[in-house]
């Protein structure tokens, strides 16, 4: 055990308090209980008292509810509640349909282009508009979660989603391009409202050894919907070019299907998902404010991140391979057609099988940060092995064996999707106690700028030259990421927090404070005693 971490608590579900509970109690040395829900700490300041390692290895009865910090100091009471799964499950399954929603004209688009009689760069604008409209709109969005809280923006997600779909319905006609691009611009605008979440969800309903794995989850509902996106509309909407009519029926039950399933799931999000638990489930969730603080600035969080040249470096490493991956599931279709004509079906399966591996990979590189929290190591591995996979990819896809391009998809899917959760969660690290919803904000707007950087230069290197000058085109990039990430430096400030690894004081600071570290009305001072991340 390292010297001076927290004894962890043990949660016992049958003596868990009653959800009506407000608050989560402070509770002193002799037991007794004060405090609101989350510790205002505005006018005071938390200390952090780290005691040696004798002390710090002393065993917490295993029925004890209280995270206990070392010494008898005043601890902060946690508590995991059951409804935290509940709430996973709606917003990964809102985030899987707007993904699907996403992918679903452009694994198709030869289909598409054929039925509204347009280019194929119209079709990959129907992809590339999500990424469009996420660049200027995630400030906004970002704003919105840090004021309004988790609730008001799921159901935006939620509810501008399931306009989109309706709005699909209305778009079944060969002479309705213009309508069809409308919804998919309201789908992206939900978007917004979606990417930025499954961080900020893990952080204020998860413990601190479930944290990364249900971000993990969280993310993996995207993958998911970016698989079923690859794999159903090819088998719904079959290419059946000698009756136009028939290809407009499939179009509209696959819309109609998306539209009943967003409905329901709108619903769903009004009834479950909620800001936060009664009770926080975490010490470095307990010592933040119940919301932002009045002095909180938004502006000064944004300029407090662009001061972190660690999180910098992150945002391009992230930015270059989450947009290589949009650029490859963009123009997926038509790299498979070039060399196999007439594989629609297998250009889905060869996508499916891409992100379903992915999943898998997300998951057990979630599963992996909570054991370790050797974040960077784990990213720039994953970053390497997906720069491998990548070059295999593209010397393979002409060799005309499918299955061998089923092959290097997958491993490819493996790590390069699996990097994603790893990205939010790194970003969540270096910059706590930042909001989460803003560093994933941002990380996933230069995930967009670099999609659409990436989507357009390999769609036209593509259909000008082909297929292996667009991915060589992405290797080299790719390459450049490995660097950037090599140079992140990796301080772990949220999980010092939980492990009671801090020697400095938080403390209350206001939006003039202009040259400090600052977020949520919450100081964090950097010191040289902080846990740095260190190999195996």
């Amino acid at each position: 055990m390292v010297a001076g971490e927290l004894v962890q608590e043990h949660l016992r579900c049958s003596d868990s308090p009653d959800e009506n509970v407000r608050g989560p109690e402070i509770v002193d040395k002799n037991g007794a209980l004060n405090g609101s829900q989350y510790l205002d700490l505005t006018n005071t300041a938390v200390n952090v008292v780290v005691l040696d390692s004798r002390a710090s290895e002393q065993e917490i009865p295993p029925d004890e509810k209280q995270a206990m910090l070392p010494g008898g100091q005043k601890a902060f009471q946690t508590h995991l509640y059951y409804k935290r799964f509940a709430v996973l499950a709606v917003f990964s399954l809102y985030s899987l349909v707007n993904a699907f929603q996403w992918i679903q004209y452009s694994i198709i688009a030869n289909i598409f282009t054929f039925y509204y009689g347009v280019s194929n760069d119209k079709i990959d604008w129907l992809s590339v508009v999500y990424m469009v409209a996420y660049v200027p709109l995630i400030f906004p969005a970002t704003w919105l979660l840090d004021k309004k809280g988790l609730k008001i923006t799921a159901l935006l997600g939620a509810g501008l989603n399931c306009i989109g779909a309706w709005v699909k319905c209305a778009s079944v006609r060969p002479d309705l391009f213009g309508v069809t691009m409308t919804a998919q611009i309201i789908c992206s605008i939900a978007q917004v409202f979606i990417l930025g979440l499954p961080s900020r969800i893990a952080s204020v309903w998860f413990g601190p050894k479930e944290v990364s794995t249900a971000c993990a989850t969280a993310v993996l509902g995207n993958q998911l919907g970016t698989a079923i996106g690859f794999l159903l509309p090819p088998v719904l909407v079959p290419n059946t070019v000698d009756d136009k009519d028939l290809m407009g029926k499939n179009i509209s039950i696959m819309f109609y299907g998306t539209a009943a399933i967003s409905t329901l799931l709108f619903i769903l999000t009004v009834l479950v998902i909620k800001d936060r638990p009664p009770l926080p489930p975490s010490q470095a969730q307990a010592v933040l404010p119940d919301g932002p603080s009045e002095d909180y600035s938004y502006k000064q969080s944004i300029i407090s991140l662009f001061r972190n040249k660690p999180f910098i470096l992150l945002l391009l490493s992230y930015g270059i391979m989450t947009g290589s991956f949009y650029s490859v599931s963009t123009i997926l279709n038509q790299m498979i057609i070039t060399y196999y004509e007439g594989q629609e079906l297998n250009a889905g399966r060869i996508g499916l099988t891409l992100v379903v591996a992915g999943m898998v990979g997300s998951i057990i590189c979630g599963l992996w940060l909570d054991y370790t929290k050797t974040y960077k190591m784990t990213t720039l591995i994953v970053y390497i092995l997906s720069f491998i996979g990548m070059v295999v990819f593209t010397f393979t896809l002409d060799l005309g064996h499918l299955i061998l391009v089923f092959f290097t998809a997958g491993v490819l899917g493996f790590f390069m999707t699996g990097y994603l959760p790893l990205g939010f969660e790194f970003g969540v690290e270096i910059t706590y106690p930042e909001s989460e919803g803003t560093s994933s904000g941002l990380l996933n707007a230069f995930a967009q700028i670099f999609g659409i950087i990436f989507t357009l230069i390999q769609g036209k290197l593509t259909t000008d030259y082909t297929p292996l000058a667009g991915n060589l085109f992405l290797c080299a990039w790719i390459f450049v990421g490995i660097i950037l990430t090599a140079l992140i430096k990796s301080e772990l400030k949220r999980h010092n927090i939980n492990m009671g690894l801090e020697s400095k004081p938080l403390q209350a600071v206001t939006a003039e404070h202009s040259s400090e570290k600052q977020s949520n009305g919450v100081m964090l001072d950097s010191s040289p005693d902080c846990s740095h991340e260190t190999s195996l």
